[in-house]
């Protein structure tokens, strides 16, 4: 069971999974997002834009358990220590807010649109015949530029991991892999 779970050398193989697999499925969302900037609508773009909605919704439950995964593990993690330590915790910080507030904002437009929404055919939102704007004016006026601003911190994220493994040489990444 310990390999399952963090300890404070490593993350265990559930909080591994839930950082591997959501980084495959965020990969997939912004190949489909820089595909539509940067060729439009094509059919590449909607083979791969297409699921956009659903994998953001499973990225949004995801991240929920994912959260409340760290929560229970909170006292067995990996330690952060020092400036640098802190300045990881506000960057995982600023990613967590933004993998729940882009999401959240996503499904209140998407409800105020009167759509209708059922990912993998289960029906959270009905359609409806009236639009309810206030709703969705946020994610009118963030959920584009956020999702770059998100993408900015991800390379960020991962430059980091990377400079702890071949310039500080300390064991960082390898908590995670």
């Amino acid at each position: 069971m310990a390999n399952w779970l963090d300890t404070p050398q490593r993350y265990g193989r559930i909080s591994r999974g839930f950082h591997w697999l959501m980084a495959i499925l965020f990969a997939w969302q912004f190949a489909g997002a820089l595909l539509y900037v940067s060729i439009g609508d094509t059919a590449v773009t909607k083979f791969v834009g297409g699921t956009h909605l659903t994998m953001g919704f499973t990225l949004f439950l995801m991240v929920l358990l994912r959260g409340a995964w760290a929560l229970l593990n909170l006292k067995r993690r990996p330690p952060h220590h020092g400036r640098q330590g802190h300045a990881a915790v506000a960057g995982h910080a600023l990613i967590y807010f933004i993998m729940i507030f882009q999401p959240g904002i996503a499904l209140l437009r998407q409800y105020g649109s009167g759509k209708g929404f059922s990912p993998y055919g289960i029906p959270l939102m009905s359609v409806r015949d009236s639009k309810i704007e206030w709703m969705m004016l946020p994610a009118d006026r963030l959920h584009y530029w956020l999702g770059f601003v998100f993408l900015a911190l991800l390379i960020g994220h991962t430059t980091m991991a990377l400079l702890h493994r071949t310039v500080w040489k300390d064991d960082v990444l390898s908590r995670m892999t």
